[in-house]
């Protein structure tokens, strides 16, 4: 039986990827890419920076859409004793990514699981935000529809009165405004953090009130995925 490993990649620096990543890309039979395009730009420049290095494994897209229909054969070939490596376009597999499906499954067939960490833009953020880190929730994607995401930013509320933590989550640039709009109406103008382009060059970590955030970004053309972060108690 073969093993399925949980490989982290960079989450914009190319040079965050970790040896034991190399090793196990260099191991497997098979990569599970989310985008076999990006995933081929980190494999060139692993063996650029590394000319010894050879990775052999076939890649294969595994993605939102085609989940389903590639995991009877993924599991099928894991009983054969190929050995897959999952990765996402960047970051730690799983988190608000593809995959879960196929972790699930394989441990009820009793294929090994092995995680390789790595890059976490979730925690990146949080270490940067000069928030507590003690306790933390993280939502993910916020719903899209301003109704569901206003009835989750409810509900977040009432848990912060059971359990003070801080709240991460990741908005798109352009429903960002709006988002920061609704937490102003249900939490107050509160200081919010607002995390892009993490370990690039133009990383940029603000802090300030949410006031003060919504004008700065209707004044821009805020681009990438967000990483926002508030806890209310600071």
């Amino acid at each position: 039986m073969g093993t399925l490993y949980i490989v982290a990649t960079p989450i914009g620096n190319l040079q965050d990827i970790s040896l034991r990543a190399i090793d196990t890309l260099c191991l497997v039979d098979f990569i599970l890419c989310e985008d076999t395009r990006k995933t081929s730009v980190l494999i060139k420049h692993i063996q650029k920076q590394f000319p010894n290095v050879k990775i052999k494994a076939r890649l294969i897209s595994f993605y939102e859409e085609n989940e389903m229909q590639r995991l009877p054969e993924i599991l099928q070939m894991l009983n054969k004793d190929f050995n897959f490596a999952l990765v996402s376009d960047a970051g730690t597999p799983t988190i608000s990514d593809p995959g879960f499906k196929l972790v699930r499954d394989s441990m009820l067939l009793g294929i090994k699981i092995v995680s390789i960490p790595g890059a976490s833009s979730v925690i990146s953020a949080l270490v940067s935000s000069g928030l507590p880190t003690d306790k933390f929730m993280f939502l993910g994607f916020l719903p899209k529809k301003s109704g569901h995401r206003k009835d989750l930013l409810e509900n977040v509320k009432k848990t912060l009165q059971i359990v003070k933590q801080t709240v991460i989550f990741f908005e798109s640039p352009f429903r960002l405004v709006e988002t920061l709009k609704e937490l102003t109406d249900i939490f107050g103008d509160i200081d919010v953090v607002t995390a892009r382009e993490l370990t690039k060059l133009y990383e940029e970590v603000r802090k300030e009130k949410l006031s003060e955030s919504i004008k700065h970004y209707e004044k821009t053309n805020p681009k990438g995925e967000f990483v926002v972060l508030f806890n209310p108690e600071i």
